[in-house]
């Protein structure tokens, strides 16, 4: 089956706001699991979800982590990275002020090998690994 859900299909799956769709988006991930090849949620997909469920539904950041914590803990669903997904999850929760894709983003590249990221973003420089450009 080996498939991947874009983020309308992950937002269904957290937030059940459409039964048809969500019931829909449950059976794929079930066959799925029942295939014993879980759904692929691309870094692209969790970075919009979180934008998703921030700006449209109006979950606080503890909401937000607790869920996608959940999906890395579920044997249902699978990360492109988990590494990176679970640093981004422990740097954001250190850093209340941080934006989830530059937690995302500073881990993807530590994670690629990259020992410094660089930004005009001030606020993302407060991250560790995280340099202003000047």
């Amino acid at each position: 089956m080996s498939i991947a859900i874009d983020t309308n299909v992950l937002v269904r799956l957290l937030v059940r706001d459409d039964e048809a769709q969500f019931a829909a988006a449950r059976r794929l991930v079930d066959q799925a699991a029942a295939a014993e090849e879980p759904v692929l949620i691309v870094l692209g997909a969790l970075l919009e979800t979180e934008w998703v469920l921030r700006r449209r539904y109006r979950l606080d950041k503890a909401s937000i982590a607790s869920a996608f914590t959940a999906l890395l803990e579920s044997s249902d669903v699978e990360f492109e990275h988990p590494p990176t997904v679970e640093e981004a999850l422990y740097v954001w929760a250190q850093h209340p002020g941080a934006d989830f894709a530059d937690c995302l983003l500073t881990a993807r590249a530590a994670h690629l090998g990259r020992s410094r990221f660089l930004t005009f973003d001030a606020g993302a420089a407060r991250l560790p690994g995280v340099e202003l450009l000047a």
